[in-house]
């Protein structure tokens, strides 16, 4: 868990060493009567727990689901989530407090994780999450930007990078750093060049029937006479 994340459960009581209170009333399934939950809510979630032999096993889509539309994985969100998968609220707090992307704090809609990981470090990963966060105090139209140092996110090939409201993109400089901010902030795709998605692959044969070819590559076959 990143220190960031840490503050966040600490602040808002998600603690996993903290005494239970065994004066409290057991924990309860939230009753359907008494809680509204958006149908789009419901029936994503409801597709998510299909796909699996034991339902639980849909609370992190589930939970990704309800904080895309709350913006956080708040109180109304986790009841409404229990509600749907049957579960207490207990059950989906102790996951969303463990994972990093579950957040359990009101944060801003737009996210710029840096990863920070050996891979990236090594990079000048610390120097990029710096940039960041500096350059984004103004944030969105009123909002902050969720900028954090994350642990790893696993693309150690195209460090040092960040994941800008999911999408993956490095290698990145500090100077990339006001361009990034400027599509985001102007609802662009952010650094398209440096997307991971939109690189191409060791394998030939990739890209030529489901997904047409990357631009690249069709200008470099056209510069050397390919068909």
């Amino acid at each position: 868990m990143s220190p960031a994340h840490r503050d966040q459960t600490v602040a808002h009581g998600l603690r996993w060493d903290r005494a239970a209170d065994l004066e409290k009333d057991p924990a309860e399934v939230p009753d359907p009567e008494r809680v509204e939950v958006p149908q789009a809510l419901r029936e994503e979630i409801e597709a998510h727990m299909a796909n699996y032999p034991d339902s639980r096993s849909a609370a992190l889509p589930a939970l990704e689901a309800a904080q895309r539309l709350h913006g956080w994985c708040s109180p109304e969100a986790i009841e409404q989530v229990a509600c749907v998968m049957r579960v207490t609220p207990a059950y989906l707090e102790s996951v969303a407090s463990f994972y990093d992307m579950l957040e359990t704090a009101p944060v801003g809609r737009h996210s710029v994780y840096v990863c920070t990981n050996i891979s990236c470090s090594l990079r000048g990963a610390d120097e990029l999450y710096e940039t960041v966060r500096d350059a984004a105090t103004e944030g969105i139209d009123g909002e902050p930007i969720n900028v954090r140092s994350f642990e790893c996110l696993g693309a150690c090939d195209i460090a040092p990078m960040a994941s800008v409201d999911g999408v993956y993109v490095g290698p990145l400089t500090p100077e990339d750093v006001p361009q990034l901010l400027e599509d985001l902030r102007a609802g662009r795709p952010v650094l398209p060049e440096k997307q991971l998605v939109r690189r191409l692959v060791a394998d030939p044969h990739a890209n030529t029937r489901e997904f047409p070819r990357h631009p690249a590559d069709e200008t470099a076959r056209a510069d050397e006479g390919g068909d």
